[in-house]
């Protein structure tokens, strides 16, 4: 039996299999209860949830445009901020992206294992390295760009008219405020 990642409709007809939205779940007084029954009302008027719901979307589809390129999203980033500010430190990316030190180092070793990038002993901190792409890191960079593109291009036409700008717009209020 091939597996799908999806279970089959308790009617044995293969539904689930074909319509992910109709998937069955957990039983509800003896009865199987589909994704689509269920009383999502008191989350989904929470900016919170909205937010993180559409942060999945997005990210689903971003992930799958990378897939083709072995890239998955914080590499995208690295490589943008490494890209855009050649010689930066370590510590610099870090900051800048968010990501924790510890964290940070098997990313960079990654990197350099595809010769992406290189660590470069820094000019005034020897303990320091300034990073570098390497001519494939900006090959592969450019690529992943077009695809980037791409999928900006789905997420815009979902959202419609001018509905990217405003989108951003307010992201960026809640991002660039004090909420307390």
């Amino acid at each position: 039996m091939r597996k799908t990642g999806r279970k089959r409709a308790a009617n044995g007809s293969g539904a689930a299999a074909k319509h992910p939205r109709r998937r069955t779940h957990a039983a509800r007084n003896g009865r199987a209860v589909s994704a689509a029954a269920i009383d999502m009302s008191a989350l989904t008027g929470y900016v919170g949830y909205a937010l993180r719901r559409a942060q999945i979307a997005a990210f689903t589809d971003f992930i799958a445009s990378l897939r083709r390129l072995e890239l998955r999203p914080t590499i995208f980033g690295v490589l943008i901020v490494i890209d855009q500010n050649p010689g930066l430190p370590q510590s610099a990316v870090c900051a800048a992206l968010g990501i924790q030190k510890a964290n940070f180092v098997p990313l960079l070793n990654e990197l350099e294992r595809r010769r992406l990038a290189v660590r470069e002993e820094g000019v005034t901190d020897r303990r320091s390295y300034a990073l570098h792409l390497t001519a494939d890191g900006k090959d592969l960079l450019r690529r992943a760009r077009e695809l980037h593109g791409e999928h900006e291009a789905r997420l815009a036409r979902r959202l419609g008219s001018g509905g990217r700008e405003q989108l951003l717009t307010l992201l960026d209020r809640l991002t660039n405020s004090d909420l307390a």
